[in-house]
Parts: C-alpha cells; structure tokens; sequence
C-alpha cells in the first residue's frame, strides 16, 4: 500500500459519521435481545421439564398403587377362605353405586321440574303481564281511531260546505275558511303520526321475548333437598334388611379384603339378599305420597346454619322415618346427611 493511500484511509476513519456506524450498533442490540428471549424460552422449557416430571413421579406412583391392589385382589382370589368375601364385598360396592346413581337421578329429575314450573310460573306472569299492556294499548288504538275518523269526518264536511259556498261568500270567507281547513288537516296528520307511535309501541311489545329463568330462591332449593333427603331414607328403609345399607356403605368406605362377611354361606346369603332388594329398587320412586310425607317431617326439624343456607345441619335431619301404607309413622335414629350414605352430600341443591 502506498503511503497516500493509508493516509487517505486513515483520514477517512477520523472523520466516519456516527450514521455510517449504525448497522454493527443495531445488529449488537438485536444480539442482546435474542440472547435474552432465549434466556426467557430456556427458562420456560426447564420449568416445563420440571413440571413435567413431576407428573411423571405422580403417574408411576398412581400405577404403582393400582399395581399393588390388583396384586392384593389376586391374592384374596386366589385364597379359597377370602374369594367369596371379594364377591360380597364388589357387590356391595354395585349396590351402593347404583343407590348413588338413582338418588343423583332423582335429585337431577326433582330439580328440573321445579326449575321448569318456576320458568313456566315466571313466563305465564310475563305473558299476562304483556296481554294487559297490549290489550290497553289496542283500546287507545280503537279510541284514537274514532277521534281520527271524526277529524276526517269533519274535514270533507268543511271542505263540502266550501264547494257549496257561493262565489262572493267564499271569496270573503277564504282566509278564514283556507286556516281552518288547514288545522283539520294538521290534526289529521298529527293523529296518524300519533296511532303510527302507537301500532310501533304494539308491535315491540307483541315481538318481546320470554325472560328467562332467575334460578331457584333458598326455599326452593329446600324444598327440594327435604325431597331428597326423603328418598335418600326410603332407599336407606330399603335396604336396612339385615343392614344391606351399612353393608354397602361399609364397601364403599373400605377397601376389598379389609372387612370378613363370613363363610361362603353366610357370604351366599349376603349376595341372595342383595340380588333381591336390588330387583326391587327401581319401583321406590313411586311412593310420591310418603316422599312428601317424609318431606314435610324432615322440614319440621331441619335447622340451618344462615338464613341463606339450603343444606340443613345434618344432625337436625338425623331421624328416619318409616310410613306404613296407613300413615303410621315409626322413627329411628340414622344421620344419613353426615354420614353421607348414597353420597347424598353431591345431590343437594345448594
């Protein structure tokens, strides 16, 4: 290189602008901000891998666990003193289950037809309520009307007077007779303006929408739950024959092999007792009279904690109540509630 050129190249350094700078500053900044997005991103996916694993932990214990109970229910299969104690027991387990689900059944059914009369009940008030603002606003209608076939009545009388009139009378009455003609026909017009404000508010109220329904108030939700808790005691009444409703609590509240029901005799008898009980458990929704009956005993001394509660304390509804087909009523004591046989707990309306 020749001394003129590096000193040319050196003067051109000195004296480079800041703009000329920019690109290597801007990409130095573009750096930084990858590097800390990246930082960001890695620190996300190491949190994502701890969660992760965790999960996993969670999942081998869980399989572990199941792992463990099929081997312990092998083993109580394979013991000739416990295999019919399984049976007993899983059939009890099915029993408690199926009481669980007619109870949710009939909980679920009870509140769709309150929820519907409640809707039905607040549409019928809405629609009657309607009926009235649209059968006074149709008598106005009628009225205006009458008012509006006069003015139009009087309007082709005057103008019938007019054309009768003779020549120099109509001349002189003109003004006069051109004013009033002129009222008639604005009060028309206001009128026909007014019964259109009329017909439009008619329309909007006939094209209105039925509301919907606001839900159930605190004394329909009891209503419901002493219903509830009715049913709950004649399955219970059911099934207290050598006390199938213990039992399948028991099951439901144990695990298999933590409760002897005998020898294989006494575990035959358990599971003739349950196949027959059970046949008939589907005709106990259609004792509508003693569910109600119960209903209203159950309400006399349930008690609750706030004024907005719709679940009673459950040691205030703690008597079962047997009605014979006579209305014979015999008490005993069972806190079905707080021990939440049928998982009656879930199926309240709260």
């Amino acid at each position: 290189m020749s001394k003129g050129t590096a000193l040319s190249t050196s003067i051109t350094a000195i004296f480079k602008s800041p703009q000329e700078e920019a690109p290597d500053s801007e990409k130095l900044k573009e750096l930084f901000q990858n590097r800390a997005e990246l930082k960001k991103e890695f620190a996300a996916l190491r949190e994502e891998n701890h969660r992760l694993q965790q999960y996993l932990k969670e999942k081998d214990g869980a399989i572990a666990r199941v792992q463990q109970r099929l081997q312990h229910l092998e083993n109580l299969l394979y013991d000739p003193d416990w295999v019919h104690n399984a049976v007993v027991y899983y059939q009890l387990k099915a029993l408690g289950r199926r009481c669980e689900k007619q109870l949710a059944r009939f909980a679920e059914q009870l509140k769709q037809q309150r929820e519907q009369r409640l809707h039905d009940e607040v549409v019928e008030a809405w629609a009657g309520e309607n009926r009235a603002e649209a059968d006074a606003l149709r008598r106005r209608v009628g009225e205006h009307r009458m008012q509006l076939q006069m003015l139009e009545d009087q309007l082709q009388a005057e103008r019938h007077r007019v054309s009768t009139m003779g020549g120099l009378s109509k001349m002189l009455r003109k003004r006069t007779l051109d004013e009033k003609l002129a009222e008639i026909e604005a009060q028309i017009a206001a009128a026909q303006e007014t019964e259109q404000q009329m017909l439009e508010e008619l329309a909007e109220i006939e094209g209105r929408e039925a509301p919907d329904s606001t839900g159930l108030d605190i004394a329909s939700k009891r209503s419901i739950n002493f219903m509830i808790l009715s049913f709950a005691q004649q399955m219970y009444l059911h099934f207290t024959e050598d006390d199938l409703a213990g039992l399948a609590k028991e099951a439901g509240d144990k695990s298999v092999g933590a409760i002897n029901y005998g020898s294989k005799s006494d575990c035959d008898r358990i599971l003739e007792l349950v196949a027959r009980r059970g046949k008939s458990m589907e005709n106990l929704a259609d004792f509508a009279d003693i569910l109600q009956h119960r209903a209203r005993l159950i309400s006399e001394k349930a008690l609750f904690k706030n004024d907005d509660d719709a679940v009673p304390v459950p040691g205030t509804v703690a008597t079962v109540y047997r009605i014979d087909p006579n209305g014979v009523v015999k008490e005993k004591d069972a806190n079905l509630l707080g021990e939440n046989y049928w998982n009656v707990s879930a199926a309240l309306s709260r």
